[in-house]
């Protein structure tokens, strides 16, 4: 499942995901979400991954889609997780993914939505 979360900076989203996420939740919840913040300009998304949290195919497929579907409009993304496995991918094949992409400790939920806001120096 994927949840809005509510408390965040203006010109940012964020989610927060938990148990298994499905195509169904990238349908419903993600992809709208980013398809307005592509409207507005640019994607500023944290997303937060706790423990435990799985991955259809579909899903994985979905997340794919979403992020080169348009790869200009993806400024900063937030991934907020324990994981080690998760980070390791992110640290591996985070040049691959449009913008830039940070991954935080799932303590540090609040530095992560201070760096989606911050300036590029580029």
């Amino acid at each position: 499942m994927i949840k809005v979360i509510e408390d965040m900076p203006a010109g940012t989203i964020g989610f927060e995901a938990s148990g298994k996420v499905t195509d169904e939740d990238y349908a419903t919840v993600l992809v709208p979400a980013v398809k307005a913040a592509l409207e507005h300009g640019e994607v500023r998304l944290l997303y937060v991954l706790p423990e435990g949290t799985s991955y259809s195919p579909g899903a994985m497929w979905a997340d794919t889609k979403l992020w080169a579907g348009n790869l200009r409009g993806w400024k900063r993304c937030a991934i907020v997780t324990d994981e080690d496995w998760l980070e390791n991918a992110i640290k591996a094949f985070g040049w691959m993914m449009p913008g830039k992409v940070k991954v935080f400790d799932d303590d540090d939920v609040d530095d992560a939505k201070e760096w989606l806001v911050e300036e590029d120096d580029d």
